[in-house]
């Protein structure tokens, strides 16, 4: 019991002293772009109905779908241990084939071009 309790004091005592240093310790120096209301690049001051590229969201999308790529395909490694690995392997390629394929045809559709 005396030994939970020394950890829990000392848990409890660091997190204040951290709360207490992030509080007093950074410089707050507000300037005109801090202040501003939008932090994202866009003119706050312009109208907000400006025409917005649709192949911002396309580049999006494929970033999205590319990193689910990655996230199907990390448990590749541990997979190999199972008893069919050859099976493994083959599912993993099938994917990568599928968005290879996926990748080619947006490029050769232009989908990949920033400019028109």
């Amino acid at each position: 019991m005396n030994l939970v309790m020394t950890v829990l004091t000392i848990t409890i005592t660091l997190s204040v002293l951290l709360a207490i240093v992030s509080f007093w310790l950074p410089q707050m120096t507000p300037d005109h772009e801090k202040l501003s209301p939008y932090e994202c690049g866009f003119d706050p001051l312009g109208s907000a109905r400006l025409p917005f590229s649709l192949r911002f969201f396309l580049v999006a999308i494929l970033f999205l779908l590319f990193d689910l790529e990655i996230a199907l395909l990390l448990p590749l490694p541990w997979g190999n241990q199972l008893t069919s690995p050859l099976l493994t392997v083959a599912w993993a390629s099938i994917v990568l084939i599928l968005l290879t394929l996926g990748l080619i045809y947006e490029w050769l559709q232009g989908g990949l071009e920033w400019a028109e």
